[in-house]
C-alpha cells in the first residue's frame, strides 16, 4: 500500500519567496507508474546463444514508480529529493519524454530542455562545435539559431580553445560545461536538471547557480534532482521527496530536506561489532597491566527508547552504556567527552561513583544529555579513572560511540546555543 502523501501548502505559502500559486501549471503529473523488466539470467556468451537458441529468458518486474502525482507551476524552482534507487532520475526522464510511463499522464506547457545524464545526445566522434550545433537543434533551436549561438555556448563553457577537439578527448568536467551551456542557450521554458552538475568544479557550479537565479527571475520553470539539501533549502520554492518509488512529501523545501535526512540517518542498523572494537584507544596512565573496565554495551536511543545510530539536531543524546569492572575499583570516576571529526572536544562532563566496585560487577551509564551540536559526525569517549587510597591511579579511555547529527538548521560554530538577543534601533535622543 502506498504511504500517505504529506502536503504542506500552508507552510509554503508562508515562506518569504515570491509565491507562484497564482501562476499557471507548467508540469502536470497524474498517477504515473513505471516498471522495468529485469532478466533473471543474462545470455552473454556466443556459445550459450548457439547451444541454446530457443531458450526462454525469465524476467522479474522491478517497480520504480507508483502512482506519482504533483504539479509544478510556471516560474517555480522545484526540487526532487530521494535516496539512491528511489526513482527520482526515472521520473525526470519521464518528464523529458525519454521514458514513457506505463500508466498515468504527464503534460508540460512550453519547450523542455533536459540536462539529465553526462554525454547523452553527444557523439564522441564529433567535435565540440558539431555537437553543440546538433544538440541545439535537438533542443528546439533552428539550425541557424544553433550556429548563431555557438559563440555564446563556448564562452559560457570556457571551451573556445577546444572547439575543434573531438568529444572523446574531453574530460567529464568539460563535457558537463558544454552540455549545460547548450541547454542555457536553448532558452527553454522548462529546465530539467539532474545532479550531474556535481561533476563540475566549484566555479562552474556557482555559474550554474547564477543561471538558475536568472532563469527564475525571467519566469522560467526549473526542476532539479539533487542530494544536496542545502541547495534545496536555499533555491527551491517547493520540493518533493520520493522513497522506494512512492511520493512521501511535497511542499516546504526545508521539511522535504529534513525528511530526506531522516530517511538517511534515522533508525538503527543492527550490525554486530567485533569484541573489543569500542576500546580502540585504551590508555593507562601508569604501568597497570589490566584495564579498569570492559564495554558490554553502548548505544544511543531516541525518546521512545528505540536504538538509533544518528540523532536529529536538538534531540537529546540518550545514552545507554553498560560496563563491567575487570578489577576491584575504588573512587571510580567517569569523564564523558563528545569530539568532532577533527578530534576536538566540543563539550564534556564528569560523574563519580562513590561506592567500591568489585571485579565482575556491572556499571550502568544511562541518561539524557542536552544536544547543542550542529550537523556533522561526532565521537563519544569515556575516560574511566580508578583512584584508590594509597594505590596507583589508572586512567582508561574508551571510544564508546560514533554518530551523526543531522538537520536543516544553519551551522554557526561548533554548537548551537540559545540567545535572548534581538537587534533594534536606538530610540532617537531628544534635544
Amino acid at each position: 500500500m502506498p504511504s500517505p502523501i504529506i502536503a504542506d501548502d500552508d507552510t509554503w505559502q508562508a515562506r518569504t519567496r515570491p509565491s507562484t500559486e497564482a501562476s499557471p501549471v507548467a508540469i502536470e503529473v497524474r498517477d504515473v507508474a513505471k516498471t522495468f523488466r529485469v532478466p533473471a539470467h543474462r545470455v552473454d556468451s556466443l556459445k550459450e546463444r548457439v547451444t541454446r537458441p530457443l531458450a526462454t529468458v525469465d524476467y522479474r518486474e522491478h517497480r520504480v514508480l507508483e502512482a506519482i502525482s504533483f504539479d509544478v507551476r510556471r516560474g517555480e524552482f522545484f526540487g526532487i529529493a530521494g535516496r539512491n534507487g528511489s526513482g527520482k532520475s526515472t521520473l525526470l526522464k519521464i518528464l523529458a519524454s525519454i521514458y514513457q510511463p506505463d500508466t498515468g499522464t504527464v503534460r508540460t506547457a512550453g519547450r523542455v530542455a533536459p540536462f539529465i545524464e553526462l554525454g547523452v545526445g553527444f557523439n564522441p566522434e564529433l567535435t565540440a562545435r558539431e555537437n553543440a550545433v546538433l544538440n541545439g537543434v535537438l533542443l528546439g533551436l533552428t539550425l541557424r539559431e544553433a550556429r548563431r549561438r555557438l559563440d555564446a555556448v563556448l564562452d559560457f563553457a570556457e571551451l573556445q580553445e577546444f572547439v575543434d577537439l573531438k568529444l572523446k578527448n574531453y574530460s567529464s568536467g568539460m563535457m558537463v560545461r558544454l552540455a549545460f551551456a547548450v541547454m542555457v542557450q536553448a532558452d527553454a521554458d522548462v529546465m530539467l536538471v539532474d545532479e550531474v552538475l556535481a561533476v563540475g568544479d566549484a566555479a562552474f557550479a556557482q555559474k550554474c547557480m547564477d543561471v538558475f537565479h536568472e532563469r527564475r527571475r525571467a519566469g522560467k520553470t526549473i526542476v532539479l534532482v539533487t542530494h544536496d539539501m542545502a541547495t534545496v533549502q536555499a533555491m527551491c520554492d517547493r520540493a518533493m521527496l520520493i522513497h522506494d518509488g512512492e511520493l512521501r512529501f511535497v511542499g516546504d523545501p526545508e521539511q522535504a530536506a529534513l525528511q530526506y535526512l531522516r530517511l538517511n540517518f534515522g533508525g538503527h542498523q543492527d550490525e554486530a561489532e567485533p569484541e573489543g572494537e569500542r576500546t580502540a584507544f585504551d590508555v593507562a596512565a601508569t604501568a597497570v597491566p589490566e584495564f579498569n573496565v570492559r564495554t558490554l554495551h553502548a548505544q544511543l536511543r531516541d525518546r521512545q527508547g528505540d536504538p538509533v545510530d544518528n540523532v536529529e539536531q536538538g534531540e537529546p543524546l540518550v545514552l545507554d552504556v553498560v560496563l563491567v569492572a575487570t578489577r576491584d575499583l575504588d573512587e571510580v570516576s567517569f569523564t564523558i567527552n563528545v569530539l568532532n571529526e577533527d578530534g576536538a572536544i566540543v563539550f564534556g562532563f564528569a560523574r563519580k561513583l562513590e561506592e567500591s566496585v568489585p571485579a565482575g560487577e556491572r556499571i550502568v551509564l544511562t541518561g539524557s544529555i542536552d544536544n547543542p551540536l550542529v550537523n556533522g559526525r561526532y565521537f563519544l569517549d569515556c575516560w574511566v579513572r580508578n583512584d584508590p587510597d594509597g594505590g596507583q591511579i589508572a586512567v582508561q579511555g574508551l571510544r564508546l560511540l560514533q554518530f551523526v547529527i543531522y538537520g536543516t538548521a544553519p551551522r554557526h560554530g561548533l554548537v548551537s546555543v540559545k540567545a535572548d538577543l534581538d537587534p533594534r534601533l536606538e530610540a532617537p535622543s531628544r534635544q
